[in-house]
């Protein structure tokens, strides 16, 4: 059977291709976010270690753990051969399982190591899975439906660890019993992934060839494109520490807001994102020229920035809903990061025809990105403890947007410049 499928993809039409990969896409990573979102649906009440609430230590270990993940996965994932990468999932999100039995059965507060080690694995899937991905000239199709799990998968994660507590499971047992129960899902859907034929030739003219990097490579390449690297993830690392608060203190903010009692508020809030951005990857993906469409890409992260701050403002003077600033704000975060998160390099290796891989440089900016989320918590925390979540957040709207504007322009001309200088006929640094 397994051949059998393999065949009829690599046969069928882009469109029937797409389907089926996206939605192989969009259950692994549901599937991953069962066993790392879970638990921030638990308040964990009145429970401190060493002053500090327990909840925020939680975050802040997993997050730390995550953050870990991803300085591991700059080399691991970037030189993964195929034929490693399914056992690599799997054996990774296993050892996150077995990780939140730990927090389950070991007595607070020692079970804290253990929610760290739980974000230690996890953290390299999205680069394997944008492995299975990159260089296809639909994969901007297939981004769509990783980045929508992203979107979708979390708050729906939440609604069930929610109903999960709600029906009488304990916050300690809640993460592991979620995680739990998509273990066959996740099995059958990394199977699927396997399924993939990989990049055509017509692929390949389309996209650039796409290879494993090892080290010399990858200083190669940052060395290439410095200046340009620098600013982008200064600009990704604001975007993620914003996403991440936003998505790790939902339930703080929703109770400030009076939303506190709702299960499925945080599934409500992420569909009409998640349709939204459904039209904007298929924006970009009608851009042919792949140039245009890596500059495109800038100037979508710039209106996200603009929403971001716009819709702060509106409901800081009153003129829109709670429920509509917190979908507002959602939306101008994920069009400004999915683009960024993995279009922008899919798009700059095409641009520049640079033989790479975009596995690299997603995981590389996901680091620093979730170095500045674990920044945010602790000045949050240490720095600003006396400002409530709501208000914390709806201050870094207004700070992130401007600076985002500011950062996303100068790297639209930077590159605009080095792509001129190096299509006009004069000499460039060699590629790979």
């Amino acid at each position: 059977m397994s051949s059998r499928l393999k065949t009829y993809l690599s046969q069928s039409n882009s469109t029937v291709f797409s389907i089926v990969a996206t939605l192989a896409i969009f259950c692994t990573y549901t599937c991953m976010y069962a066993f790392r979102k879970a638990f921030t649906v638990a308040q964990f009440e009145d429970q401190t270690v060493f002053g500090i609430d327990y909840k925020i230590v939680l975050i802040t270990s997993q997050v730390i753990g995550y953050t870990l993940s991803k300085f591991i996965g700059i080399k691991i994932v970037s030189e993964l051969k195929a034929k490693r990468r399914a056992k690599t999932i799997l054996l990774l999100i296993g050892i996150s399982g077995l990780s939140l039995f730990f927090f389950a059965t070991t007595p607070a507060p020692y079970n804290i190591f253990f929610m760290f080690l739980s974000g230690v694995p996890i953290g390299m899937i999205y680069g394997i899975v944008y492995s299975y991905l990159e260089g296809r000239k639909v994969t901007d199709i297939l981004v769509m439906g990783l980045n929508l799990t992203m979107i979708i998968s979390s708050g729906f994660i939440k609604t069930i660890g929610k109903m999960i507590l709600q029906s009488g499971v304990t916050e300690y047992w809640m993460p592991f019993v979620t995680a739990a129960l998509f273990i066959p899902l996740l099995i059958f859907s990394v199977w699927m992934l396997e399924q993939f034929p990989t990049p055509s030739a017509v692929d390949i003219a389309s996209r650039t060839l796409r290879k494993p990097m090892n080290g010399k490579e990858r200083r190669l390449f940052r060395q290439q494109f410095t200046f340009g690297l620098i600013i982008f993830i200064i600009a990704y690392m604001l975007l993620t520490a914003l996403r991440d608060f936003r998505d790790n203190f939902s339930a703080e903010i929703w109770q400030e807001l009076g939303y506190g009692d709702s299960a499925n508020i945080f599934t409500r809030t992420e569909i009409p994102i998640g349709l939204s951005i459904i039209l904007l990857v298929a924006l970009i993906k009608w851009v042919k020229n792949n140039f245009a469409a890596f500059m495109t890409i800038h100037f979508v992260a710039i209106a996200g920035a603009l929403i971001i701050g716009g819709s702060t403002l509106l409901f800081d003077k009153g003129l829109i809903s709670p429920y509509f600033w917190t979908v507002a704000i959602g939306l101008g975060l994920y069009v400004s990061y999915i683009p960024a998160n993995s279009l922008f390099f899919e798009r700059l290796i095409a641009s520049f025809h640079y033989v790479s891989t975009a596995s690299f440089m997603v995981t590389m900016a996901d680091f620093y990105g979730y170095l500045g989320s674990v920044g945010v918590i602790f000045y949050k925390n240490f720095g600003s403890g006396e400002i409530s979540y709501l208000d914390f957040f709806k201050t870094s709207t207004y700070v992130v947007s401007i600076l985002l504007i500011v950062l996303f322009l100068l790297s639209a001309q930077y590159f605009r410049r080095k792509w001129k200088r190096e299509n006009s006929g004069q000499p460039s640094s060699s590629k790979t």
